[in-house]
């Protein structure tokens, strides 16, 4: 409506029209409430009009559809359904569901509402901005037809000076109203749209359905780092270690001299890069984690660690894959951080199973200082955690020491 062009667009008629279209409903509606309510009453003497008021109670339903779709006249935004699914098919269970959900009384109460207020609104609307404004700007014509005209049943108009100047009148009067019924079918589309299509149960959904994607993502992803680690393991490492052995097959057999120099160079290169191909499987996703467990993985990594750590952690069994991996990444990465800009000289990995979480606790005692989003790594972690509802937390005061804890929502062990 802020634009300059609006009233010579299609939008007032849009407008208009949904405005007449909800006063037509409307009036359907009340003959359909007032009908059934009137039949189920009468037969509800003789227990025969329940089916009657069970389907008074669920009119809105159609009457929310039909609303629904008429909200496209002047609601760019698409509308959904907000009801469930039935659990379990027939006619019996859509009826269970239909009547337990909040949708189906709050579409309901707006039908009750359409039928008694708002469609004589959308009549009074649609009369007194186009219809009347119309009436005034075709006095010419009625003048010319009839020879006389009515203006708004109130002044006749009889010469044509009068018919033109009713004329100019009803089309300022037609521009005005162009605004008039935007602003009404906007307030009554916003209505409608809180009852029958809320905006804030599409964006509850939203989330929802955003959250178990990201979820999916995470096990897709753990999923595609085991196939990939299985490959690098079964096949690259394997060849790695063929080709090993031939070249310490060859240095044995050679001759004392440049070739025999020349091999034991190659078979020292190839060892090496069987080494860091290991490091690598070993990142990728570590076969000790998959086969034992956290609270093994986590002691590997102690073991491996370039500061000496203690670990003190106590699991009464394993969790699912996607909790363990986290968890065993978030303890990888705290240690590597702590050989690497802490200066400590002692670590400390501890945690358990407590009220439903996986608790991890990685202290050192540093220098502190740490940071997040200064190339710690720290943002990586807290999103990996965060894709599982979880929550990392850092204490990490000038002169130390720091303190990491991750929380991460799991079922019971297995």
């Amino acid at each position: 409506m802020s634009r300059p062009g609006y009233p010579l667009s299609a939008w007032p008629w849009r407008s208009a029209g949904y405005l007449l279209t909800g006063a037509v409903t409307g009036a359907v509606v009340l003959v359909g409430i007032v009908v059934s309510v009137t039949a189920g009453g009468v037969l509800a003497l003789a227990l025969v009009g329940l089916p009657l008021l069970l389907g008074t109670a669920l009119a809105g339903i159609p009457v929310a559809a039909v609303e629904r779709f008429r909200l496209r006249l002047v609601d760019a935004e698409p509308t959904s359904d907000q009801h469930e699914v039935p659990g379990e098919p027939g006619l019996r269970a859509w009826l269970s569901t239909r009547l337990r959900e909040r949708a189906t009384w709050r579409e309901l109460g707006h039908a009750l509402l359409f039928a008694g207020l708002l469609w004589p609104v959308d009549a009074l609307a649609f009369t007194v901005f186009l219809l009347l404004p119309l009436s005034v700007a075709a006095t010419p014509l009625l003048v010319a037809v009839f020879g006389e005209a009515k203006v708004l049943k109130l002044w006749l108009v009889t010469t044509w000076p009068a018919a033109v100047g009713c004329a100019v009148l009803g089309l300022v009067l037609l521009g005005l109203g162009a605004y008039l019924l935007g602003v009404a079918a906007g307030a009554r589309a916003g209505l409608a749209r809180l009852l029958v299509a809320p905006r804030e149960a599409d964006l509850g959904a939203r989330v929802v359905e955003l959250a178990r994607s990201r979820v999916r993502l995470v096990d897709a992803f753990e999923a595609e780092r085991r196939r990939i680690e299985r490959d690098l393991h079964d096949g690259a490492q394997q060849r790695l270690v063929a080709l090993t052995m031939t070249l310490g097959l060859a240095r044995l057999d050679a001759p004392p001299g440049p070739l025999a120099e020349q091999l034991a160079k190659a078979h020292a290169e190839a060892g090496t890069a069987l080494e860091e191909l290991r490091e690598l499987i070993h990142g990728i996703h570590p076969k000790v984690l998959a086969d034992y467990g956290l609270e093994a993985a986590v002691a590997d990594a102690a073991d491996r660690s370039a500061v000496p750590v203690d670990v003190d952690l106590r699991l009464p069994g394993r969790f699912s894959q996607a909790v363990e991996a986290a968890a065993y990444f978030v303890v990888c990465e705290a240690l590597a951080n702590v050989g690497r800009h802490s200066g400590a000289s002692r670590a400390e990995v501890s945690g358990g199973h407590r009220d439903g979480r996986l608790v991890l606790q990685i202290r050192d005692d540093g220098r502190g200082g740490a940071r997040a989003g200064e190339g710690s790594g720290l943002t990586g972690l807290a999103d990996r955690v965060s894709v599982l509802d979880g929550r990392l937390s850092l204490s990490s005061p000038p002169g130390g020491p720091t303190l990491l804890r991750v929380e991460i929502p799991c079922g019971p062990a297995s």
